[in-house]
């Protein structure tokens, strides 16, 4: 050891240092001048090279890049809480690191007056021990507050502006029906956000620590032992970390499919329990059984994977991070001790022998334990690199349906007798909206849905305030095509759309969405208490629009405005539908899309809900097959679901059709 330990000179181990950081250098420039080579020589990416290059999670400058946009996020000023609690973790760090080193020295000196037998010695240090207890345990827990306060913290911040996002408009509704990038945004909003801010935070403990403990150990260790030491542990840590960095870079890959996977097997088990019903109907619990064992073995198969990719990394590691490191500390430590000429130790007796190799000795192994957690980090970091990809293109993709911008796999109609180059034409956004009350026009547009599937080439009707439309035709013909446009959740392929403003027109569906909340919150859904009040709309007023529909005996049968309830099991279908017309009457659109909302409605009930809408001043686009209803319709449009259309006028003449 002796014979190794003597070229170990602070001269050899620059020299070593030196050679290394200039082999990197060029190996990252050939590595550079490769990659713009290859941009350069192919300008056009196919689909699958798109595909890698956005499921790319590795430790680089785009990692970073995207760390500092995310850190952004979560610290916004300076002066913010986050702040606060990052130079309290970062003031803890330090008082930690100087009392690990202040417990090396004094518990040294308790073992040498144990072993010299000086009772003095002992006790100074020893209550010297006791008395700082309470200060260490101190410096320990608020480390922990600040690293779970940070962890919520993070959290907090991220959540907020993803969901200001992700709830502004209609991109909640574009993300899972327009554009197909993101899929299972739950499983992003949600546990990558969390397991995301987790990283973070503890990848800023365990980097910030081992950095101020090698900092400080080296300037011990320098004045103890000379500047070798340090400098060889230092070359150390550049070899292993370029080393175990390269190997685990497919580490970040692998946590982008995990993640993946775990959204998939949620999003079926989610399937099951909102399709319970229609599942019992059909027997079909043999097949989703299938579904989801299927879709949970291709996550135990990629974790199986992953525990084995784990499991040889962690072999590496334990070797080069702790045991070859305390190899090389073994070597570095002994060189004073066991060159027989070294000058520190000419004149040195056996005690102070002793305890100066003691006190070097565990400097030396805290030093290289710190080294080896940088390296570890490393592997933290890589896994964070997922994370980080994942949340970041979470945040691209809802910056661009903000923007009006959407990318979904086009499905190519490959007929002969399509107009392909009129369908090339069609670009999603190209079309023009005038906000103006009082009337609904479709000039020149074409009715189209986001995969390009062309309904209607060329739509053209008006429609003023006061008259009612009949909208009519096949399954798949386009009526649910049409209020969506309207309703602009799809956007438009060309042409002109004159309608009101959003919270002008309103949407009644087959199945009305009841929410969360009291039997008021169903009535003035998307209102709150207090945007009624606004209004100077009572409870009073509300009790009427129940008792237009007929559900008056609700609110005597729950006996308060303010009772919480399931609602979606405590109304049947037939109270749905007339919860949603009483919503309808509170909010008083210049016009209504009622799309088959009266089905389990009696005649005679809706016979009055169209009057009254009359009454109020509320058009209505209805869809509907009773005959019954075309008494309160002045128009119709007809869609025979090939393309054509017709809008009239209804007559006597008019030959109604439905049941």
């Amino acid at each position: 050891m002796a014979a190794v330990s003597k070229y170990l000179t602070a001269k050899n181990s620059s020299i070593a240092g030196g050679v290394l950081l200039i082999l990197y250098l060029i190996k990252h420039r050939r590595r550079a001048a490769k990659l713009n080579g290859k941009k350069g020589g192919a300008d056009v990416l196919l689909s699958n090279e798109k595909d890698a290059k956005k499921d790319r999670a590795a430790v680089d400058k785009v990692f970073f890049l995207r760390m500092c946009r995310l850190v952004r996020i979560m610290v916004p000023r300076f002066f913010c809480k986050e702040t606060g609690y990052l130079m309290l973790i970062a003031a803890m760090l330090v008082a930690r690191t100087y009392c690990d080193v202040w417990m090396i020295e004094n518990g040294t000196m308790i073992e040498s007056g144990i072993i010299s037998r000086d009772i003095n010695l002992f006790k100074m240090h020893f209550y010297s021990y006791v008395a700082v207890i309470p200060g260490i345990a101190i410096v320990n827990n608020l480390l922990k507050l600040g690293l779970n306060e940070l962890k919520l913290c993070f959290r907090v911040r991220l959540t907020r502006h993803l969901y200001d996002q992700y709830l502004k408009g209609y991109t909640y509704y574009k993300m899972g029906n327009l554009d197909n990038r993101i899929a299972n945004a739950d499983q992003l909003l949600t546990q990558d956000v969390e397991k995301f801010c987790n990283s973070v935070v503890d990848l800023y403990s365990n980097l910030s620590k081992p950095l101020l403990d090698i900092a400080l150990y080296i300037f011990k260790l320098t004045s103890a032992i000379g500047a070798q030491g340090p400098a060889s542990m230092m070359a150390y840590l550049l070899i292993s970390g370029l080393f175990l960095t390269r190997l685990r870079r497919p580490i970040g890959k692998m946590t982008m499919m995990e993640q993946r996977f775990e959204g998939e097997y949620r999003y079926v088990n989610s399937r099951l329990i909102t399709n319970s019903e229609e599942i019992a109907f059909y027997n079909g619990n043999i097949r989703e059984k299938d579904t989801i064992h299927s879709t949970f073995q291709k996550l135990v198969n990629h974790l199986h994977n992953f525990i084995l990719f784990r499991f040889t990394m962690g072999f590496v590691d334990s070797i080069i991070a702790k045991y070859v490191a305390t190899v090389v500390g073994y070597l570095v430590v002994s060189r004073p001790f066991l060159n027989l000429s070294h000058p520190r130790h000419l004149q040195s007796t056996h005690a102070e022998l002793l305890e100066d190799y003691y006190q070097s000795g565990r400097m030396l192994l805290r030093m290289s334990q710190a080294l080896g957690r940088i390296v570890l980090a490393g592997r933290e970091m890589t896994r964070l690199s997922g994370f980080t990809a994942r949340i970041t293109e979470l945040i691209k993709v809802l910056k661009d349906l903000n923007l009006g911008r959407y990318e979904r796999t086009m499905v190519t109609n490959t007929d002969k007798d399509a107009d392909t180059a009129e369908k090339l034409t069609l670009i999603p956004g190209s079309g023009r909206i005038i906000n103006t009350d009082n009337i609904i026009k479709f000039d020149h547009t074409p009715l189209v849905t986001p995969n390009g599937d062309v309904l209607i080439k060329d739509l053209n009707f008006e429609v003023q305030s006061g008259a009612n439309v009949l909208i009519c035709g096949p399954n798949g013909c386009g009526k649910s095509s049409l209020f969506r446009v309207l309703g602009e959740l799809w956007p438009l392929f060309g042409g002109c759309l004159t309608k009101p403003e959003r919270g002008k027109l309103f949407y009644v569906p087959q199945r009305p969405y009841m929410t969360l909340g009291t039997l008021r919150d169903q009535v003035i859904y998307p209102d709150t208490h207090e945007d009624q009040r606004r209004k100077g709309i009572s409870d009073q007023v509300l009790k009427e629009y129940l008792d237009n529909v007929q559900l008056g005996h609700i609110l005597e049968r729950e006996g308060s405005w303010d009772t919480v309830q399931d609602w979606m099991d405590v109304l049947s279908g037939g109270e749905k539908q007339r919860m949603a017309m009483a919503r309808l009457f509170y909010h008083k659109p210049q016009f209504a899309i009622l799309d088959e909302c009266t089905s389990a409605v009696s005649v005679d009930v809706e016979d009055y809900i169209y009057s009254h809408c009359r009454k109020v001043g509320i058009s209505l686009f209805t869809v509907s097959h009773r005959k019954s209803l075309w008494k309160h319709h002045e128009y119709y449009l007809h869609m025979d679901g090939r393309g054509s259309y017709e809008f009239k006028p209804i007559t006597e003449d008019t030959i109604e059709f439905g049941s």
